[in-house]
C-alpha cells in the first residue's frame, strides 16, 4: 500500500490528485494533505481520505482547521515549518503542487529522504534547479515531471538516448488572447485574462498562460530537468491543446504525445509509475478532431518568451529573480495596479536592476540564498511599482 503527501491539496493540481486517489482509496494510506485559505476543502479532503495530517500554510486559520477536524483523530498544523514537516512524513510518493516558490522547501524536504517527487511546482526547478536535481541525485529520490508539456517529453524519451535528441518542442495553447489585436492588450482586465480557451485551472496561472509567462518557466523548467540546451528548445502555439509535446531526433523523426487537455493524466502516469493504469480522461478520435494547428508565437506578444532565454543564458540564480518579479508583477495586474504588458518590463527592470547592482545573481547555490535572490527581488519589484504610482500620481495632480 503507497504512502501519499499532497503538497497543494486544494489548487487545480492537487484536486485532480485527490479524484484518481478516491477512486481507489484502498490503495493508498494519506499521510498529509496541505493548502492554503481554503481550509474548509482541507479538511474535507483529509476526512474523505482519512490522512493522519492536514496541514494550511496560513497560521491565521489553525484554528479554523482544528475545528473543522475536531473529532477527527486528524491532526492540524500550520505555517511554512509545517509544511516541511508535513513533507518529512515517511511518505513514498510526494505530490509538489503548491504554486509559486512557495513550493520549493517543502519539495526539497521530501527529496532529502529519498520520496517520489511528482513535480507540478514549476517554480523550484526555475528557481533552483541545479539545488533540486542535485538533491535527488544524491538521495536517489526519483523526480516524475507533472506540467503535461514535460511528461510529455518524459513518456516520448522513453527508450530513447538524449545524445540522439535535437530538440524538444513545447506547446502552448497561446491563452486567452491568442487572437487579440496586439493593440487590445495593454487594455486587457485580469477577468479576461483569467478565461482560459481550453484548461480548467486556476486563476493565476491561467493569468500566466494568457502572457506566456507560464510557457516562460516551462522553458526554464524543460532545460534544467532534462539537461537540454536553450537553443534547442522550441515553443508553437497549439490552439487545441492536443499535443502537449514533441521530442525531434537527430535522424529527423518526430515524436508527439498527444491527449485531451486534462491534467489527470499527466497526473495519473506519475502516481502509477512506472506502470500505465486505466484513467477517466477523454480518449481522442482522430478522424473527428480532424485538424490539429500549430503557429510560431509572436513576441510582441509573448515577451515573455524572450525573459526566459534571457535566464536561461544568464544562468546563476536570475531564475529566482525572474520568478519572484514575476509573481509581484501578477499580483499588481490582478488588483488593477498595472496593466497586462506591464508585468514583462516590471520583471526586465528588476533583472537589470539585481544583474547590476547586486551580484546576488551569481551567489552560491544553497536554498539560503535562492530565498534570498527571490526576497531582493521582491522587494525591488515593489519598489518600482512604488515609484510609478507616484510618478503617475504627481502627473495627475500636474
Amino acid at each position: 500500500m503507497r504512502r501519499i503527501t499532497i503538497l497543494g491539496a486544494t489548487g487545480s493540481i492537487g484536486q485532480s490528485t485527490i479524484d484518481l486517489i478516491a477512486r481507489n482509496p484502498d490503495a493508498y494510506v494519506i499521510e498529509a494533505l496541505t493548502g492554503g485559505h481554503s481550509v474548509e476543502t482541507l479538511a474535507r479532503d483529509a476526512i474523505r481520505l482519512n490522512a493522519k495530517c492536514a496541514v494550511t500554510a496560513h497560521a491565521d486559520r489553525l484554528q479554523d482547521l482544528r475545528a473543522a477536524l475536531s473529532g477527527t483523530g486528524i491532526a492540524a498544523a500550520a505555517g511554512p515549518a509545517a509544511l516541511i514537516e508535513a513533507a518529512d512524513r515517511p511518505a513514498d510518493w510526494v505530490m509538489s503542487a503548491i504554486v509559486g516558490a512557495a513550493g520549493l522547501a517543502p519539495g526539497l524536504a521530501a527529496l532529502k529522504r529519498g520520496a517520489t517527487l511528482a513535480l507540478a511546482n514549476k517554480e523550484s526547478l526555475v528557481c533552483a534547479g541545479p539545488l533540486v536535481m542535485a538533491e535527488a541525485a544524491r538521495s536517489g529520490a526519483r523526480l516524475l515531471p507533472v506540467d503535461s508539456e514535460h511528461s510529455a517529453v518524459f513518456q516520448a524519451l522513453l527508450g530513447e538516448k538524449m545524445e540522439s535528441v535535437e530538440r524538444v518542442i513545447l506547446t502552448a495553447s497561446g491563452g486567452a488572447f491568442r487572437d487579440w489585436p496586439l493593440a487590445d492588450l495593454a487594455r486587457a482586465t485580469p477577468e479576461q485574462a483569467a478565461t482560459h480557451p481550453n484548461w480548467s485551472m486556476g486563476q493565476r496561472i491561467t493569468v500566466d498562460s494568457a502572457s506566456m509567462f507560464n510557457k516562460a518557466l516551462e522553458v526554464i523548467e524543460a532545460h534544467e530537468y532534462f539537461g537540454i540546451s536553450p537553443d534547442r528548445i522550441e515553443v508553437l502555439v497549439h490552439p487545441e491543446s492536443l499535443v502537449h509535446a514533441l521530442v525531434g531526433h537527430v535522424d529527423g523523426a518526430i515524436l508527439a504525445h498527444l491527449g485531451a487537455p486534462d491534467m489527470r493524466h499527466a497526473i495519473g502516469y506519475a502516481l502509477h509509475w512506472p506502470d500505465r493504469c486505466d484513467l477517466p480522461v477523454a480518449r481522442l478520435d482522430l478522424a473527428e478532431i480532424a485538424t490539429l494547428n500549430f503557429r510560431r508565437p509572436e513576441m510582441a506578444r509573448y515577451p515573455a518568451l524572450e525573459i526566459a532565454q534571457r535566464v536561461m543564458q544568464r544562468g546563476g540564480l536570475s531564475g529566482a529573480v525572474m520568478n519572484a518579479a514575476k509573481e509581484v508583477a501578477l499580483d499588481a495586474f490582478l488588483d488593477r495596479r498595472i496593466g497586462f504588458t506591464d508585468m514583462v518590463p516590471l520583471v526586465s527592470r528588476v533583472l537589470d536592476r539585481l544583474d547590476r547592482d547586486s551580484g546576488a545573481l551569481d551567489a552560491e547555490w544553497c536554498l539560503e540564498h535562492v530565498l534570498a535572490a527571490d526576497q531582493m527581488a521582491r522587494s525591488y519589484a515593489s519598489e518600482a511599482l512604488g515609484a510609478a504610482a507616484g510618478a503617475e500620481q504627481k502627473a495627475g495632480i500636474s
